[in-house]
């Protein structure tokens, strides 16, 4: 027994360092709950017609609700619901891989930006590695993934090097459109999470969530879709449509 109190205290320092910084709480004010007939998806405002998401997100029946903390509770206020008039993914994506998993998403009317729903910034530079970043999504409390989320949590977790990300990903291809958040080697603790989280570093939007194998908010590495990379292809899509 002392033996095990002793390398507890030993250890400690290294615990610590490892523990994700997570807390609940309000909804970011560009966060976009994206509901339909199937799962949903987390998405992010970035103009008052547009939304970005994962391409995996191509959702039937989907309907975008900003100004939202806790889905499952209907007595919210400030909410803002609207439909869509059309789904752009990346050109180059593909269902058969996470690389290029992107989606733009015009609304079918223009969102009142106010206290509760405002714009995220976009990226036009590179974010470094190291840097801290806040990962924000919805979970379940319960194992019945059929009711709405009831949790919505964010984790600061900070951006990891293309060799450390391929240390936890060593099967996948890691590209340089790709950006890796979370802490080394994963832990790998299945949850239910809402997917397409969004990690904003220092008040800029730089990834969506494309894979994770595991928890996001339990600080797992998620394979996340740089969006600076993106930036040309974004600005293309908004001026075109």
């Amino acid at each position: 027994m002392k033996f095990f109190f002793l390398w507890v205290l030993l250890n400690l320092p290294v615990a610590l360092a490892l523990k994700p910084d997570y807390t609940i709480g309000t909804a970011p004010p560009y966060l976009a709950y994206l509901k339909s007939d199937y799962l949903p998806c987390v998405g992010v405002l970035i103009h008052p017609l547009w939304v970005i998401t994962a391409a995996h997100c191509n959702l039937p029946k989907l309907r975008v609700i900003l100004g939202i903390t806790i889905p499952a509770d209907s007595s919210e206020k400030h909410l803002q619901v609207v439909g869509y008039e059309k789904m752009i993914h990346h050109p180059q994506f593909s269902i058969t891989s996470v690389n290029h998993d992107i989606m733009l998403i015009k609304l079918k009317r223009k969102i009142e930006l106010n206290d509760h729903i405002k714009l995220a910034n976009l990226p036009y530079q590179s974010v470094p590695v190291n840097t801290m970043c806040t990962v924000t999504t919805w979970s379940y409390n319960v194992c019945d993934i059929s009711r709405e989320p009831d949790s919505l949590q964010n984790v600061n977790i900070s951006v990891i090097s293309k060799a450390q990300c391929r240390k936890a990903y060593k099967n996948y291809s890691i590209k340089d459109d790709m950006l890796c958040v979370g802490i080394v080697p994963g832990r790998r603790q299945p949850c239910n999470e809402v997917s397409a989280a969004p990690a904003v570093c220092n008040g800029i939007l730089q990834g969506i969530l494309s894979f994770a194998d595991g928890c996001v908010l339990r600080a797992d590495v998620g394979i996340y879709a740089k969006i600076f990379n993106y930036i040309p292809w974004i600005e293309k899509v908004i001026q075109n449509n």
